[in-house]
């Protein structure tokens, strides 16, 4: 795994840890992210990269840029010697987590992704002659750092940073945030960091542990749903 992965990987790892893991503040209520679909409307979701649903925004080009993207800012990690490899945004599902969103509390920023998605696509076409999506890593990670530091040209709204700084934000709410909101599948983001997620009950033991807890998290809703 390349340096600049690992680093971008410590540093979101770290502000998860620095943040609670699961800051709530602002996330969409399940009810606006999940509307059912039913009838023609589920039956043309789209397929996205690793063979799950799309379509409650993204388009499928839309979609495999998102994911593309998030993955560059928290690759994952495979396992080395056996162990178990650590999850990257595809793992734990963060365009899942932005696509809901944007269908429903954060529609509001559905503007800003389709503007701040076209002009990457041109961004990417103009400089590479290739879209995001079919660019290597190295030259991917040249263009994100170029948004980061507002180098990149012919972005206006919103700007280059802007449109970094959104796109990591979500993808830190899609890895750590609890997965009701559609990311952080199999608690992926929170096992990355140790943090234990609801438990039933906390024994006098654990709470004056300080070691790193190690009891599995306990079971979402939409794993509860699955099993119905």
């Amino acid at each position: 795994m390349a340096e600049q992965d690992v680093s971008r990987r410590k540093f979101l790892v770290r502000a998860a840890v620095g943040a609670g893991a699961v800051a709530g503040a602002g996330l969409p209520e399940v009810s606006a992210l999940s509307p059912p679909q039913t009838g023609e409307a589920s039956a043309q979701a789209q397929q996205r990269p690793h063979g799950e649903a799309h379509g409650a925004f993204f388009n499928h080009d839309d979609a495999a840029t998102v994911a593309a993207f998030t993955e560059r800012l928290m690759p994952g990690a495979p396992g080395k010697a056996g162990a178990a490899g650590k999850a990257g945004a595809l793992d734990a599902g963060v365009l899942n987590y932005i696509d809901l969103a944007l269908a429903g509390a954060y529609a509001d920023q559905q503007d800003f992704y389709r503007r701040g998605l076209a002009q990457l696509d041109r961004y990417c076409r103009e400089k590479y002659q290739e879209p995001f999506v079919r660019l290597s890593a190295a030259r991917q990670d040249e263009v994100i750092a170029a948004l980061e530091e507002g180098k990149a040209a012919g972005f206006a709204y919103p700007t280059a940073r802007e449109f970094f700084n959104t796109l990591r934000e979500h993808t830190m709410e899609g890895m750590f945030a609890d997965p009701v909101y559609g990311g952080n599948k199999d608690f992926a983001g929170w096992r990355l960091v140790g943090f234990p997620g609801a438990q039933p009950i906390f024994t006098t033991a654990d709470m004056q542990n300080k070691q790193t807890f190690t009891r599995e998290p306990i079971i979402g809703l939409q794993a509860q749903a699955g099993k119905r």
